[in-house]
């Protein structure tokens, strides 16, 4: 998807279900979630926040996404009070027919190599949106660890 029709497209306040699974196959957690998307910095990129819960209690996070031209190459920022911890989380990639996919990596603990972590962000409709992120352990099959997928709120 054109990452023009994309900026437009993505903006609003957004509601839903996630789902976190921490063993392949294992749905670990199933609840609300609220996130808004805004343009910052005079549109140049977008800031997605949301608020949930996380086994009962709750969970924050943001994400800062960004089309880097020069790349050409999708950019994404993660802090997130749960999974994140106090790391950031920075991820590249491509466009998808439907929004975009990016791969970033982080350290699990010596003496492990990091661990990938793929998100994809597609927009299958006007007013729903599904992100999915997967990790990617070294040397195993990528295994889904959340999905949310969002309605939009009218305005």
């Amino acid at each position: 998807m054109d990452a023009a029709a994309l900026f437009s497209a993505l903006p609003g306040h957004w509601v839903g279900i996630a789902r976190t699974w921490f063993e392949p196959g294992q749905l670990a957690d199933e609840s609300p979630i609220d996130g808004s998307i805004e343009p910052v910095l005079g549109g140049r990129l977008l800031r997605h926040t949301y608020r949930g819960a996380m086994q009962g209690k709750p969970r924050m996070g943001e994400e800062t996404i960004a089309f880097n031209k020069t790349g050409p190459r999708w950019e994404v920022s993660w802090v997130d009070d749960f999974h994140m911890g106090k790391a950031i989380l920075h991820s590249v990639g491509d466009a998808t027919d439907t929004g975009f996919t990016v791969l970033g990596h982080y350290l699990v603990g010596d003496p492990h190599p990091p661990w990938g972590w793929r998100t994809t962000y597609a927009l299958e409709g006007p007013d729903q949106l599904t992100i999915r992120s997967h990790n990617v352990m070294p040397g195993e099959a990528e295994a889904l660890a959340i999905e949310v997928r969002y309605r939009r709120v009218p305005a």
